[in-house]
């Protein structure tokens, strides 16, 4: 019997919180307690969390306490960094929400050319940390998004992936508090099964508290954005497609339609407007960059050119992804080829005339070092996918069903093109508890591979509130 269900369980609750307040440093929170909404508040205010008990972690003290106390009263345990990618349970039941955001300590050693962080860091900080000494870290496209969970999804950013491969394939170590509350320093010597599932397949295996990876010796780039009416997307994406093979790995681009709120956040010329949004991140110098992009200068009348040399700590403004909170719904898919006819497909899913309600739907172009072998293995299911496309809307109460629904229709309109392959950081919570789902996307030896790694470290499925497999 579940003892959180007994009249002994219940009885007993006061003296067990009190019993984890005492071990925690940080913050212990019931739905009664005044911080214990805010606590509980991500960056998506579609999923919005309502735990039994939120413990916001200081240490990874507070870590190994909050799992043992859950584990104590059969209890599932989540993790929450930014919370940008959110799973709840399914149905009624008690459960533990961990948060990390206090946990943002940040070590850059220039002479190793490595960083080392806690279970909060985000992009932003940690950019800045390293850009002191001339180096960059492998961050994605929204400076705002924790550090751990991006890399433990793969991790794919604006700049630095082609070259240089996905966030997690330059990942040296991670500290590890696992499902019975013990930590474990993970390396691929030490652990590798454990090292290789922790990074592509998140959240499954335990509470990671800290990671080390690799920093790189850039300290600017060229990039931006062309943005274009939306009215002459199928016109630009013809040049785009056509470009893409002229690229070498120094580049990497996406586009993206955009349907923009009436900010005062956004330019004169960008406020409530339907656009094309082109993305480029260039290493090589401003003059080559100049010489790359004029064929997409060309392509249509520019309504905005934000493209120019800048150091890296500007690499958010590539995407210029939202940085507010918002309830947000989204979906995605791997795309085997963006062909004519996928862009035509495309074009007309999202163009004026579609009845498109969603905010932005974006085609990445992927390839070059996502495509080769990592130095270390590990998970990512993602290796060799040409294209991904991402999109979402914002779902307000009163929009919440229309978004949902063209979200499927768009999903359904561009399923001639998709791949069984996906980016785990991209998978909409909708998918979380759909094994089929998390058979396809991972395909059948590699979660066979990452079943009897579940089975090993946490064969009771503690860790279930994620894009979650099942222990073999």
């Amino acid at each position: 019997m579940n003892p959180t269900d007994s009249t002994t369980g219940r009885r007993d609750r006061p003296h067990a919180l009190s019993a984890l307040r005492q071990a925690v440093t940080g913050a212990v929170l019931t739905p009664d307690d005044p911080a214990y909404e805010a606590e509980c508040t991500g960056h998506n205010l579609l999923h919005l969390a309502r735990p039994t008990v939120v413990v916001g972690a200081a240490a990874v003290e507070d870590v190994v306490a909050a799992v043992r106390f859950a584990r104590s009263r059969d209890m599932p345990v989540a993790v929450r960094g930014a919370g940008h990618q959110t799973v709840l349970p399914e149905g009624p039941g008690e459960w533990l929400l961990i948060t990390t955001s206090r946990m943002d300590d940040i070590r850059v050693d220039p002479r190793m050319r490595t960083a080392t962080v806690g279970a909060g860091a985000r992009w932003r900080e940690v950019v800045d940390a390293s850009a002191k000494h001339g180096l960059t870290p492998l961050a994605g496209s929204a400076p705002d998004v924790g550090v751990l969970g991006y890399t433990l999804g793969g991790g794919i950013g604006p700049l630095l992936s082609r070259s240089h491969g996905y966030a997690a394939d330059h990942v040296h170590r991670m500290d590890v508090v696992t499902a019975d509350g013990e930590v474990l320093r993970v390396t691929p010597d030490s652990a590798p099964e454990l090292f290789w599932a922790l990074l592509g397949c998140k959240g499954n295996f335990g509470v990671v508290v800290a990671m080390e990876f690799a920093l790189f010796p850039v300290t600017r780039f060229y990039g931006g954005g062309l943005y274009f009416r939306g009215e002459d997307t199928a016109r630009v994406l013809d040049v785009w497609r056509a470009w893409l093979p002229t690229l070498d790995e120094d580049t990497t681009t996406s586009v993206a339609v955009q349907r923009l709120p009436d900010s005062p956040d956004l330019p004169d010329v960008l406020r409530g407007s339907f656009v094309l949004h082109v993305r480029i991140g260039h290493l090589g110098p401003a003059s080559r960059g100049d010489r790359l992009v004029a064929p997409l200068r060309c392509a249509a009348v520019c309504l905005l050119d934000t493209l120019a040399e800048r150091p890296v700590t500007e690499l958010g403004e590539i995407h210029v992804d939202p940085v507010r909170p918002a309830p947000v719904a989204g979906t995605s898919l791997g795309l085997r080829e963006f062909s004519a006819a996928a862009a035509e497909a495309f074009t007309a899913l999202t163009d004026a005339d579609s009845g498109c309600p969603l905010a932005s739907v974006e085609i990445r172009a992927l390839g070059g070092a996502l495509d080769r072998r990592p130095p270390v293995p590990n998970a990512v299911p993602s290796r060799g996918l040409p294209f991904v496309s991402f999109a979402f809307g914002v779902a307000e109460a009163e929009r919440t069903a229309s978004v949902r629904e063209y979200l499927a229709s768009y999903a359904e309109g561009m399923s001639p093109w998709a791949d069984r392959r996906d980016i785990a950081n991209f998978l909409s919570p909708a998918t979380a508890f759909d094994e089929a789902e998390m058979r396809r996307v991972f395909g059948r030896d590699r979660y066979t591979r990452l079943a009897a790694v579940k089975r090993r470290f946490d064969p009771d499925n503690v860790f279930r509130l994620n894009h979650n497999v099942l222990p073999g």
